[in-house]
């Protein structure tokens, strides 16, 4: 899932370790532990000084000068993919990325698109509404960065490499993974 440095190790995905934590938490919810769905988005982040300049990018839409995340997330929330690319980098190119990273690590496109038909639903936000709209499964992918920003380092993007910024992302989302498993369940008598 994640690049690889200049050492030629594998950064970001941490080789398999959040599919387990996933699968893990998914059991835990009373859940199948392969994903059924998933939701992509993808944020833009100011970028540090220390990023070089073909890493980064202008994002018009919200006039930053950074990168983005783009992320694919499972309905419960754990991260599925994550690829971080420069801001002025389309959501369409980046979306092509994730979808094939999420087929390689999951069976999910390939079981949803030949045995049961299904078709990839884009949701859009009306033009004629203004301020805060609630649009259906978008809050999950919301929540999700909610959860992220609460890492201080990933408020801004201070890392050289793009890879190193995937793993920093994959590492946040090991973190609150980690404390909703730790998180004492109530029985419910």
């Amino acid at each position: 899932m994640g690049g690889a440095d200049r050492t030629g190790v594998s950064i970001g995905g941490f080789g398999g370790c959040e599919a387990w934590w996933q699968g893990l938490g998914r059991q835990q919810a009373g859940r199948d532990p392969e994903p059924s769905a998933g939701v992509i988005d993808s944020q833009s982040i100011k970028a540090d000084a220390v990023v070089r300049s073909d890493s980064r990018g202008f994002d018009g839409g919200k006039l930053i000068n950074g990168r983005k995340r783009h992320v694919v997330v499972d309905t419960l929330d754990p991260l599925l993919a994550v690829t971080v690319t420069a801001a002025d980098v389309g959501d369409r190119a980046a979306g092509q990325v994730l979808l094939a990273q999420v087929a390689a690590a999951h069976h999910l496109l390939e079981y949803g698109l030949t045995v049961l038909a299904l078709v990839l639903a884009i949701v859009k936000r009306s033009d004629d509404m203004r301020g805060i709209v609630v649009l259906p499964k978008r809050w999950i992918v919301e929540r999700f960065f909610a959860h992220l920003m609460r890492s201080r380092r990933l408020v801004r993007d201070f890392e050289r490499s793009t890879g190193s910024a995937e793993a920093v992302v994959y590492w946040s989302a090991t973190m609150l993974m980690t404390r909703r498993l730790a998180r004492p369940r109530l029985s419910r008598a």
